[in-house]
């Protein structure tokens, strides 16, 4: 097993919390980074509601910021069905001039330290670059499936059922009645996150006002919505309609199976379609047993959501543990000291292990494992995680093992 090393603190840069007055200059600063351009100032009145008091830090030279991070205050299902705050880290950016100097470690060191202090125990990201969080302690803690569906070919087997009825939704309605539904969905698989009012401006009102975005909502049998479909279309480069149309799916929120049928069922009838493409679904998603023509969809697995557990004692006892007996796991974490230690975990829960260490983990390891979607076994077997008594391996994967893949299912 390979330990994460943390470079040391680099007092060349100034970490400082940002106030109102820096918060357009960040996200000129991230943009950049992403080679996108600045926003204008009607798009930056939408977008500055992404953005939570308090929770955005900037790496300075001097009086210049050359790096930025910032996050969401949400919270996190783990497996079992309880909901811990989680940091949403987000917005993560640094001057081409100034890579490789150790300011995005300062960063990164400064909020996770910050976390830590104010008691939330997870941290997590999407990474555009996923070499890069490894060192942090950030681990591929869910796994998803991008789909690509061709729509020519695509139609559901006829003993697919529905569920329910799909209406397109306004831009208002949208907007006030998606985030009252989308709470009760949370709870169904573990690592799905909640969305607070910074990830609605984010994800949905910034794109109505600056993109043609469409969500179809499902409605059930008591006419509540239990699930829908955001999506927005790209035409063709031909001034044929008939052409080259995709869609492309950003965020498909189903309380069941039936409504998610439907919903596909929806998306791959509209007309005028080539391709749709659907991102980063739940791994056990069935679509392609739905469908009658395999060959009409392509799905290729991907990391989904980056897991960093803040506070290791919290988040292990937080969780529930499948049967098997009990096991002892050292925890290395070099950049969060109190994590470190060795935690006897059951299906009980977890106390101060006594004895020897039976596995050891560090901290990216550890993210990878606590979701279920990782096999502690076969880390080990890859020489990922240091197995002191091989026996102990096969508990592991039971105590650790989860019914359904989890799944954040949100973008941020």
């Amino acid at each position: 097993m390979t330990q994460t090393v943390v470079p040391a603190r680099d007092t060349a840069f100034d970490i400082r919390v940002l106030g109102d007055d820096d918060l357009r200059t960040a996200s000129t600063l991230f943009r950049e980074s992403l080679h996108l351009q600045p926003l204008d100032d009607e798009q930056w009145a939408t977008w500055r509601g992404g953005y939570e008091p308090g929770r955005s830090y900037g790496a300075f030279a001097g009086d210049v910021m050359i790096g930025t991070v910032t996050s969401l205050a949400t919270t996190m299902t783990v497996p079992g069905g309880a909901a811990l705050p989680m940091a949403a880290v987000t917005a993560v950016g640094v001057r081409a001039d100034h890579r490789r100097r150790g300011a995005l470690t300062a960063m990164m060191r400064r909020q996770l330290e910050d976390l830590a202090a104010a008691g939330e125990p997870f941290a997590t990201l999407h990474a555009s670059e996923p070499t890069i969080y490894g060192r942090f302690g950030y681990g591929v803690g869910t796994l998803g499936r991008t789909v690509k569906v061709r729509s020519s070919r695509a139609r559901l087997r006829d003993e697919v059922p529905t569920a329910g009825t799909v209406r397109l939704l306004t831009t208002d309605e949208a907007l006030t009645l998606l985030p009252g539904a989308y709470p009760p969905l949370q709870p169904g698989r573990a690592a799905m996150m909640s969305r607070p009012p910074s990830w609605w401006v984010i994800n949905y009102a910034r794109r109505f006002t600056h993109e043609y975005l469409r969500v179809a909502a499902h409605h059930g049998a008591g006419g509540t919505i239990d699930g829908w479909v955001a999506y927005r279309p790209v035409g063709s480069d031909s001034d044929d309609p008939r052409v080259g149309n995709r869609l492309i799916v950003l965020d498909f929120q189903a309380a069941g199976h039936g409504v998610a049928n439907d919903l596909w069922r929806y998306l791959i009838g509209i007309d005028l379609v080539e391709e749709i493409t659907a991102y980063l679904r739940p791994a056990d998603d069935p679509i392609q047993a739905m469908v009658a023509d395999l060959f009409a969809l392509r799905a290729e697995v991907e990391d989904e959501l980056y897991v960093r557990l803040v506070d290791v004692p919290r988040a292990l006892a937080a969780r529930e543990y499948g049967a098997a007996e009990p096991v002892a796991v050292e925890v290395v974490d070099p950049l969060l000291p109190n994590n470190s230690g060795t935690y006897l975990i059951s299906p009980h829960g977890t106390e101060p292990a006594s004895g020897p260490a039976q596995l050891t983990v560090t901290a990216e390891i550890l993210a990878m494992v606590y979701l279920g979607t990782w096999r502690p076994s076969d880390l080990a077997a890859i020489g990922r995680l240091a197995a002191h008594d091989p026996s102990a391996l096969a508990a592991a994967d039971r105590l650790f093992g989860t019914d359904r893949p989890a799944w954040c299912g949100s973008l941020f």
